[in-house]
């Protein structure tokens, strides 16, 4: 059996994104409790934090709405990013805001929770990232106005919600062996197909049952978009203040996407521009779109990996089991090796993988399919050597390496990419319809006379 050394998406993302902060919205019981005012020792009459929005069986207050805007303009800054309308851009991330504590709600309702040693090892993670200690990293958030005990509660939701989304959404979607063959066929009779593009989008989403009115209205937003982009207006400006994209407040930037990932409407209009330009209005279902090309380049060619046959005996480490006994127990096989015993009978004996009724058989495997130890000491091995112990997170290994080859890869390969640009293509609509219908379902009622 192949020794796996794969990487958790959930730690993936939040590497990414940790120093994007999400806020947690207060619970109405203890909101509520607190005054609208409060007299200092001085008798000065100060205000205290309100509620702005009650989202179900929670609330979002004014404090939280200024932290994340806080934040939210300090990246856009650095970014270099032409700021909105202080108005559109709170309302921008209260929408946010809404959606977060929606999620949150139903994973609490459901028992999707966080345990601290997930969380302890998520922020060892980022804090390494980082490249600093973990005293370090407190230190460097203290520096930025944050605290340890906010930032835990932050990658918690960050986690949560990334958790509930592959329960929801993730876990649900099937990509069958048809869809592959009949994407692998368009392919390769749409040259489009194989490139790749670099774009921004605007959305400008209308309700599911429109009016005439909503959509007119949304015809003339989008209009006035696309006259504040022909005037000079940075996309980034603009899908700020305008945008209902969830990624509005990142410039409506959606990184490289090839052909295949992109709904066909885009694709259709994206294999007509040049890089730099800015396309007519979109529509729909969801509403009216307006993309930038960025960049755009060719499709992959072919794939050959260097493959080794190889086969192993492995002592595992347990409670019982010290490395030190693991140990002397693997010399003694090395010695039956050097002596002239067969490798594969040895194996069937003494190892404790999958592998042992086969003689210790791994069959080809590929770069990246062994854990580091492992593959660093079978890649130091020629055709028909055998190893010293080597030790790796499952134990002691002795491994023989029989042959090696150049394959090509380029059909597996395709399918493989096949398969994970359908998902994310199918992960990303049902993600946006399900957040939709989760934002339609809610009870949300705003108290923005004051603010607004």
């Amino acid at each position: 059996m192949k020794l796996l050394n794969s990487v958790s998406n959930i730690v993936k993302l939040l590497i990414l994104s940790s120093l994007l902060l999400s806020h947690l919205a207060f619970s109405a019981e203890k909101t509520e409790a607190k005054k609208n005012t409060a007299t200092k020792k001085t008798g000065e009459v100060i205000k205290m934090d309100r509620i702005i929005a009650i989202v179900d069986q929670s609330v979002i207050t004014e404090q939280e709405l200024m932290d994340r805007t806080r934040t939210v303009r300090a990246q856009l800054e650095k970014q270099g990013t032409q700021l909105p309308p202080e108005d559109i851009l709170e309302r921008q991330i209260l929408e946010r805001l809404i959606v977060d504590s929606l999620q949150l709600q139903l994973a609490a309702q459901t028992g999707l929770k966080v345990d601290d040693t997930q969380l302890d090892k998520t922020i060892e993670r980022i804090a390494e990232q980082n490249k600093m200690s973990l005293d370090e990293f407190k230190t460097a958030l203290e520096k930025d106005g944050i605290s340890l005990r906010k930032f835990r509660e932050d990658i918690r939701s960050e986690i949560t919600i990334a958790r509930l989304r592959e329960r929801e959404v993730d876990n649900r979607l099937n990509v069958s062996e048809g869809e592959i063959d009949n994407y692998l066929t368009t392919q390769a009779n749409r040259g489009e197909e194989q490139d790749e593009f670099e774009i921004s989008h605007i959305l400008i989403r209308t309700p599911e049952d429109s009016s005439p009115e909503d959509l007119q209205k949304a015809k003339t937003k989008t209009q006035d978009a696309l006259k504040q982009l022909a005037a000079g207006a940075s996309f980034a400006q603009v899908s700020a203040a305008v945008s209902d994209a969830p990624n509005a407040l990142e410039g409506g930037a959606m990184g490289w996407k090839s052909g295949a990932q992109l709904p066909a409407l885009f694709l259709q209009t994206l294999k007509g521009m040049q890089p730099g330009e800015v396309s007519t209005p979109i529509r729909s279902p969801n509403g009216f779109h307006i993309l930038k090309l960025t960049n755009r380049r060719g499709g992959s060619s072919s794939l050959v990996i260097g493959q080794t046959h190889a086969r192993h005996i492995l002592i595992k480490l347990s409670e019982v089991v010290s490395e030190k006994d693991a140990k002397r127990k693997m010399d003694s096989i090395k010695e039956r090796l050097d002596n002239g015993a067969k490798f594969e009978e040895l194996a069937r004996q003494f190892s404790e993988d999958g592998s042992a009724n086969n003689g210790g058989d791994l069959g080809w495997v590929n770069p990246g399919d062994t854990v580091p130890p492992f593959e660093k000491a079978m890649n130091a091995l020629g055709s028909g050597e055998i190893s010293e112990p080597v030790l790796s997170p499952f134990g002691w290994h002795i491994i023989q390496v029989l042959e090696r080859r150049q394959q090509d890869m380029t059909k597996e390969a395709s399918r493989l990419k096949a398969r994970q640009e359908i998902r994310a293509r199918k992960s990303e609509e049902a993600y946006q319809d399900w957040i939709r219908e989760l934002r339609d379902r809610a009870f949300v009622e705003l108290r923005l006379e004051d603010k607004f």
